[in-house]
This record gives structure tokens, C-alpha cells and sequence, in this order.
């Protein structure tokens, strides 16, 4: 048994304050796991856009002061009552979609948006309403069922899944969230077959991952698309056939362009940005008949999407992806193995990497830039 299991213990982890503000890199408490509860020690942590966008201030639903992260990985320090499927000692990733595989959408095929404790993880505290973070006795929320902006984090037992210890932390951490959502919208929600047309808007780490599935598929065409030119070459690394800026359609409708240009549309379109106007571009640019568009990207709060309904009554569908159809326990171990057996890239995603905790803000800076697909932050050593 861990010398700390049910003790409380001191650790650094970053604090965010509150909005539009850099994060605070100081010393907390972080209370015993519960009663189905487990606490881990994080070795690495990445930042990914939904961070920043709850940062911001742009998330309606954003907690402060509360500890940010959901993309890391770590190893058990101790485990609560009842807990069955981790031990001390167990490497694990922490789990923003958790899978309780009990409620009804755990059981149902199609999805795998477990709703066991989506109200308690939305209010920013584990399934029993209270929180297992305080600085100076004041309480800390916990985000997204993970915090991984920490040494030291809680989550509920079915937020968090065992690995292969012969997995590197450092990488296999970012299978929970981005990489995993590209690549799944792909295999699972999508279901492209092999043969197929593909176009994706945004080539940060989601829409390679996006790309990454695509060619996993044996699609023929994989068209990626940015406004940023630089990004051409790296996603033509992970698979792409061509890259188009936006910019070359002139006056033209960007999806009228592509419409002519690539025979008619594409018959799977991936939105990777968040913005409403190219989820716009990503549907009409669908091929008329059978193109089918999926929305990955998360718009600002209370942005709406639109298109002609003529756009759909003539056969394209419009659909979305979170965490890529994965359900969470069960997948995340097997691409896990994906990756040891070299089927699945990760490595390719990390463009930075940063010694300590305190460097977090540069990583969000980094991220900021546009410079950065991924940059890991070890938080605390083994």
C-alpha cells in the first residue's frame, strides 16, 4: 500500500483563478479517494484547446478557481472503496468520457455518451458533489471529470481506464482526447469505407488524426484544408493526398469552388476548427446524394449552424463526433496497443515538450502561436 493512501496530500498543481488569466502554479491539498474514487499520480499532461477555450472565459459552463487538463497520464497512488478495476500501481489515462456500462447510452451500440454522471462532472465535482482539491481550505472544482493540471488528481473509477505498462506516459497520454477523437470519427462515427472521398477543414492535431483515420480506411482522395499554409507538409506526412487554402477561391464560394474543382464534393467532409461558417463550407461541399459531413469541432457558446434545407433534402447528412464514437474503458486500452503494434501514430502529434509544471503557461502560449500541434508538460516525477 502507498505510504499516502489515505492521507491527504500536498502537491503543486496549476490554478486557474479565474478567466484571462495565466494559470497560478501553487501548492494545494488533495483529499483521499472515496468510495468508488481513485487518486493518481500525473506524470504528463498535455494542453488542448478546450483548456483554453474554458480559460478564456468563453465557456458558459466554465468553473473558477478550479484545476484544468483532461489530457494525460499517470499511475494509481491509491483507489476508494469498491474500486475493482484499477490498483495502486496501474498505469492509467484519466477519461473525460467516462463509461459506466450500466446507463442506458453505455448499453446502447450507437453511442457512447455514458450519462452516469454527467451532471456532477458538469458542476466541477466527482459523482458525490464535493470536490477532492483546497488551497488554504478553500475548494478547488475539478474539470471534465479529469484536472490533470495537477501532481496529484481524483476522478471517479469509470473515468479512468488500465493500460499496457510498456506504453511511454509521455505520449500515450494524448489518446485521451484528441488523437482518439479525429482518428474515431473516422472508424466509428463515420464509418468511411475504403475507396472514398475525404476533405477536412483544420489541420491542428484533431484534423491529422481526422486524416490519419482516413488513410487507416484506404480513402482515395484526402484533401486537407487550412488557411495556414505551413501546416501542408506535416498533414501530407500523416496521409494526405492534396492541401487547399481557402484563399484560392477568390471571389467564389469556398464550397462552390470545391464542388467543381473535386467532382462534385467529397463523400465525407470533417469539420476539425469549431467555426460555424466552415461547418457551413464542410456540408455544402458533401457530395450531393450521399456526402455525409461531421461536425467535431465545438463552436462558442450559442452560435447556431445553417444551410439551405434544399442542401439536405438532396441527400447529404449532417453529423457530430465526441471523444470519436470510443467507448472510453473499453477503447482506449486497445489503441493504446494500436500504437505499441505501430498501427496508430502519436508521436508525430508532439511538437513540444517541457520539463515541468511551472512551464504550463508556455504551452499555452505555444498553443496560442499556432506553432504547436501538442507540447507535453512532464507535471511530476515517476
Amino acid at each position: 500500500m502507498s505510504p499516502t493512501a489515505g492521507k491527504i496530500i500536498k502537491c503543486k498543481a496549476a490554478i486557474a483563478w479565474e478567466a484571462k488569466k495565466p494559470l497560478s502554479i501553487e501548492e494545494i491539498e488533495v483529499h483521499p479517494p472515496k468510495a468508488h474514487e481513485v487518486r493518481i499520480k500525473i506524470l504528463y499532461t498535455a494542453v488542448c484547446h478546450t483548456d483554453a477555450y474554458t480559460l478564456s472565459g468563453a465557456d458558459p459552463e466554465g468553473l473558477f478557481p478550479s484545476i484544468l487538463g483532461h489530457e494525460g497520464a499517470g499511475i494509481v497512488e491509491s483507489v476508494g472503496e469498491g474500486v475493482t478495476d484499477v490498483a495502486p500501481g496501474d498505469h492509467v489515462i484519466p477519461l473525460y468520457v467516462p463509461q459506466c456500462r450500466e446507463c442506458e447510452y453505455c448499453k446502447n451500440p450507437k453511442t457512447n455518451l455514458c450519462q452516469k454522471i454527467r451532471v456532477s462532472q458538469g458542476n466541477g465535482t466527482l459523482p458525490d458533489g464535493t470536490v477532492r482539491f483546497y488551497k488554504d481550505g478553500k475548494p478547488l472544482s475539478h474539470f471534465m471529470g479529469c484536472s490533470t493540471f495537477s501532481e496529484y488528481t481524483v476522478v471517479a473509477d469509470i473515468s479512468v481506464c488500465k493500460i499496457n505498462p510498456s506504453a511511454p506516459l509521455e505520449t500515450v497520454g494524448l489518446l485521451g482526447c484528441g488523437i482518439s477523437t479525429g482518428y474515431g470519427a473516422v472508424l466509428n462515427t463515420c464509418k468511411v469505407e475504403s475507396g472514398s472521398t475525404v476533405a477536412v477543414w483544420g489541420l491542428g492535431a484533431v484534423g491529422l488524426a481526422v486524416i490519419m483515420g482516413a488513410k487507416a480506411a484506404g480513402a482515395k482522395q484526402i484533401i486537407g484544408i487550412d488557411l495556414n499554409e505551413a501546416k501542408f507538409e506535416h498533414a501530407k506526412k500523416f496521409g494526405a493526398t492534396e492541401c487547399v487554402s481557402p484563399k484560392v477561391a477568390g471571389d467564389k464560394p469556398f464550397q462552390a469552388y470545391l464542388v467543381e474543382k473535386f467532382n462534385g464534393g467529397f463523400d465525407y467532409t470533417f469539420e476539425c476548427i469549431g467555426n460555424v461558417h466552415t461547418m457551413r463550407q464542410a456540408l455544402e461541399a458533401a457530395h450531393k446524394g450521399w456526402g455525409v459531413s461531421c461536425i467535431i469541432g465545438v463552436a462558442a457558446a450559442g452560435q447556431e449552424i445553417s444551410t439551405r434545407p434544399f442542401q439536405l433534402v438532396t441527400g447529404r447528412s449532417w453529423t457530430g463526433s465526441a471523444f470519436g464514437g470510443w467507448k472510453s474503458r473499453d477503447s482506449v486500452p486497445k489503441l493504446v496497443e494500436d500504437y505499441l503494434a505501430k498501427k496508430l501514430k502519436i508521436d508525430e502529434f508532439i511538437s513540444q515538450q517541457y520539463g515541468s509544471i511551472e512551464d504550463l503557461n508556455k504551452a499555452f502560449d505555444d498553443l496560442h502561436a499556432g506553432s504547436s500541434l501538442r507540447t507535453v508538460i512532464a507535471i511530476s516525477k515517476p
